[in-house]
């Protein structure tokens, strides 16, 4: 074999490898997609938001993408500055599908008061999300838990 040779060899063998080492696994993309959707809330971004919801979202609370989306616009006319907190992130990833629970606690300011509007310091609320992989992309699909909605 000549050098030419073993060095497309070499390549050939070595670029899957470094793909594999890395290409984000599904547990570091999930965890990205909160980690970025809980930041777009804050900086209440309705469309960075809604980019991580499924255009599919149906939960046994009725709401719709749709709804959620208008749902979404009224709590950012009416509240600012808000803090969005989750801890105990549980994620688990079943081929196509996974599901991800999760502590949660929302502090923002409205009519001049701020405090919690979902849990508190020493009770957070327990939320447990459906998401669905579409493409490469992973996107909520139900939500469960939700105060207020039960």
């Amino acid at each position: 074999m000549s050098k030419r040779s073993i060095a497309i060899l070499l390549i050939l063998i070595l670029i899957p490898v470094i793909i594999y080492i890395l290409w984000p696994s599904d547990e570091s993309r999930i965890k990205k997609l909160f980690r970025d959707g809980a930041k777009s809330i804050e900086e209440e971004d309705i469309d960075a938001v809604m980019s991580k919801v499924s255009y599919n979202y149906r939960d046994e609370y009725g709401l719709t993408y749709l709804y959620i989306k208008e749902h979404m616009k009224s709590i950012f006319q009416r509240m600012s500055g808000i803090q969005i907190e989750y801890e105990n992130l549980d994620i688990k990833v079943d081929n196509k599908a996974a599901t991800t629970e999760m502590d949660v606690r929302v502090i923002a300011t409205a009519g001049g008061e701020t405090g919690y509007i979902v849990g508190d310091l020493p009770n957070p609320v327990h939320l447990k999300f459906s998401l669905e992989k579409e493409r490469i992309k992973w996107l909520v699909t139900k939500t469960e838990g939700l105060p207020g909605y039960r």
